[in-house]
């Protein structure tokens, strides 16, 4: 059956490119409105060519698309993939236009080629060679679901799918992406942190006034500075009182498995220019770390940052700031926890708005879903499977796993330098077979476990 699949895979490999070309052709940014509804309609085309029966949901926002087929089988795999894109500023650092899909040395280059459009166009690719070993029948359903607000957050997905879990019964899902590790070994990832994004606002007066005043006149820079300095310590730790009441350690397969996994030491120094780690961390203490949760600034806006001087005292200043949260927090009552702390160190004065959340989730290390995405990665790639217990990032992956009650994994077209988000996003036409073969053969299986 394998040499079957593969031998369709490759056979229409080229096709399928083209297909992931096209629909990258198409603009949808989210974070923009551009061109999210007729991207959304490319999906529902797309989907119905490959015999699904399809779904459009309208949202607030932009449409969530489901596509269903069934199988031999009563079980079936959900596949999670969506269509917005990241803004694809700044336009002059791509080589070629990020709307312009362009294959050169051996990999394809758009916005979307990766994230996620390519690895929408794989996994149709694997259905189709599933399909042809079978004679046309799949061994088991399969549902995607493809949603057009991912990169903003997906507010309105978790909704979405409390409102519709009779339609999206099924026993383990695929993620919205994956692929190999600096070494070329599949990772599988079993889980996803949680994130609470808000901003920090504060008005010391209702305009900025001149620097010679400093002596009387509020500054809401250093206003918002002192509040931020209570959040954290240079020790790292976050000094919100019961920031750490719920944070659930990880599991003894958690450790062995992190202690296995390559830490990346050199390779994470050399890409990011690191010179020294968070807490002076090195070896597998690097990836240990993912189960801590953490406090960041993504930026500070206050007073005059322009070309040479402007002696003005900031009337405004704000500040973003993301948490991430590991099993069990929850960013309700982290959010509770930060105005409580903020209001008992004097700074009641300092709004708190709320920017989004994603909860934390987890799939068991050994579980059975697992062992076959593992065990699958291993026979395509020819190299055992990396099982990561916690990635660093967040996904809506808890909008699935909880209300449907199901395993989720993901594995897919990536490797260490897709580009993604950032200009030249690309993805390599070998890469993408290979998660094509990958995804078939876990397809495969799946109505056996």
């Amino acid at each position: 059956m394998s040499t079957q699949i593969d031998s369709f895979v490759q056979a229409n490999l080229d096709a399928y490119i083209v297909k992931t070309a096209r629909l990258c052709a198409q603009p949808s940014v989210s974070a923009k409105g551009e061109g999210t509804h007729a991207c959304a309609e490319r999906v529902v085309e797309i989907l119905t060519q490959h015999g699904f029966r399809v779904q459009k949901f309208a949202t607030p926002g932009n449409p969530i698309i489901v596509g269903r087929v069934e199988g031999h089988s009563a079980r079936t795999l959900l596949f999670y993939n969506h269509y917005d894109v990241q803004p694809a500023e700044p336009l002059e650092l791509w080589t070629t236009p990020p709307f312009e899909p362009t294959i050169r040395d051996g990999a394809l280059y758009a916005r979307g080629a990766k994230d996620d459009k390519g690895e929408f166009i794989a996994r149709l690719l694997a259905v189709e060679a599933v399909r042809a070993a079978h004679d046309g029948k799949l061994p088991c359903g399969v549902t995607f679901v493809v949603e057009g607000e991912e990169e903003i957050g997906s507010p309105h997905i978790a909704e979405f799918v409390r409102e519709h879990t009779d339609l999206l019964q099924s026993n383990g899902a695929i993620w919205e992406e994956g692929g190999i590790d600096p070494d070329g070994r599949p990772e599988i990832g079993l889980g996803r942190r949680g994130v609470l994004s808000v901003e920090l606002l504060v008005e010391t007066m209702t305009r900025d006034a001149h620097s010679g005043g400093a002596h009387n006149l509020p500054n809401a820079a250093w206003r918002l500075l002192w509040a931020l300095a209570t959040l954290k310590g240079q020790d790292e730790h976050i000094r919100i009182p019961g920031f750490y009441d719920h944070v659930r350690p990880p599991s003894a397969i958690d450790l062995k498995l992190l202690e296995a996994k390559p830490h990346y030491e050199e390779w994470t120094r050399k890409t990011f220019g690191v010179k020294e780690f968070v807490r002076g961390l090195t070896g597998h203490a690097l990836n240990r770390a993912v189960f801590e949760p953490t406090c960041n600034i993504q930026g500070i806006t206050a007073g005059y940052q322009g070309a040479g001087n402007k002696t003005v005292i900031p009337a405004r200043a704000s500040a973003k700031l993301d948490f991430r949260l590991v099993p069990d927090q929850s960013p309700d009552d982290i959010f509770a926890k930060l105005r409580e702390h903020l209001d008992k160190q004097g700074f009641s004065d300092i709004t708190i708005e709320w920017h989004g959340a994603m909860w934390p989730s987890k799939v068991s290390a050994d579980d059975p879903f697992v062992e076959l995405t593992a065990r699958t990665g291993a026979e395509v790639y020819g190299l055992a499977s990396v099982r990561n217990p916690m990635g660093g990032g967040s996904s809506p992956v808890y909008a699935f796993a909880k209300p449907l009650n199901i395993p989720v994994v993901t594995c897919g077209v990536g490797y260490a330098n897709n580009r993604t988000h950032a200009p030249d996003e690309h993805v390599r036409l070998q890469d993408f077979q290979n998660a094509a073969r990958h995804i078939a053969r876990i397809l495969d299986g799946f109505a056996s476990l």
